[in-house]
């Protein structure tokens, strides 16, 4: 199976739930499977906070190494051959950031469910208690690629020359600091020179909009040729931009791994 678009609907999963290839992740953020919580029908849980991050890092959700994730991978019994589509329980969020991960390890057979677990249960298809996979392991082989993700001394270098677009998936509330970071003792604040696009902006009754309206909210902060980073509290929406650059043709993008919650801590 070949996924030939980074997003799929919830029609076309329930078709090919059953295809041998195919592997669905439950890219849902801050939850341990238990048998009180929905779960598509063969889902298995991908748990960025612990399994996929690097938990020696000081902040949250940091990028993990390509041995770790290759290992985890496999944990998961994904193979080079799957077909994965990601899925969260907000519908378009921290799923991004399972799709961006892939992508960033070399592998790009793998799409976003639209309208994630919500979308699944509105259309009444089939759930089942949430539980930790058990099966085979496989023999994905991660393979990391230059220029996915950006790290402080990066962003920092591309503010002070302003060689990038740096633009801020937060809440603009958040980015104008008129309200206080989520992150207790976190402060508010800005990366200097970045814009914001706030990643609701893509999304319309829990589905990413049309590509010709993504088209047009990137259209107020960068031009598709531009140099790009995306940031936000701590890398997870900042993948929600980068999924909408895809769609909206933007090639020469990077998501900043610490975003807001590493820069506001360690620039005064």
């Amino acid at each position: 199976m070949q996924l030939n678009s980074p997003v799929v609907s919830v029609n076309w999963l329930n078709d090919n739930l059953n295809d041998e290839n195919l592997v669905v992740l439950d890219g849902t953020i801050a939850k341990t499977p238990s048998a009180d919580l929905p779960q598509i029908t063969s889902a298995r849980f991908f748990d960025i906070k612990q399994k996929f991050s690097d938990t020696t890092n000081d902040f949250p959700s940091a990028f993990p190494s390509e041995t770790q994730f290759q290992e985890e991978a496999r944990n998961l019994g994904i193979k080079n051959s799957s077909a994965i589509v990601v899925y969260d329980d907000k519908g378009i969020y921290s799923s991004a950031r399972v799709w961006y991960l892939f992508k960033a390890f070399g592998f790009n057979n793998v799409a976003i469910l639209n309208g994630g677990l919500p979308e699944w249960l509105k259309s009444n298809y089939p759930i089942e208690s949430s539980k930790l996979y058990s099966g085979i392991i496989g023999d994905f082989d991660a393979e990391l690629q230059p220029g996915f993700m950006q790290f402080f001394n990066d962003v920092k270098t591309v503010s002070e020359n302003k060689t990038h677009n740096i633009i801020d998936a937060r809440s603009a509330g958040r980015f104008n600091c008129e309200v206080p970071e989520p992150r207790e003792g976190l402060r508010s604040g800005t990366i200097p020179n970045s814009v914001n696009l706030p990643f609701t902006n893509l999304i319309e009754n829990g589905l990413l909009k049309s590509k010709e309206a993504i088209k047009f909210e990137f259209s107020k902060v960068a031009q598709p040729e531009d140099s790009i980073i995306f940031s936000c509290g701590s890398g997870i929406t900042a993948c929600v931009l980068a999924l909408g650059a895809e769609i909206a043709g933007y090639k020469n993008v990077s998501v900043y791994d610490g975003s807001w919650t590493e820069w506001g801590s360690l620039v005064d």
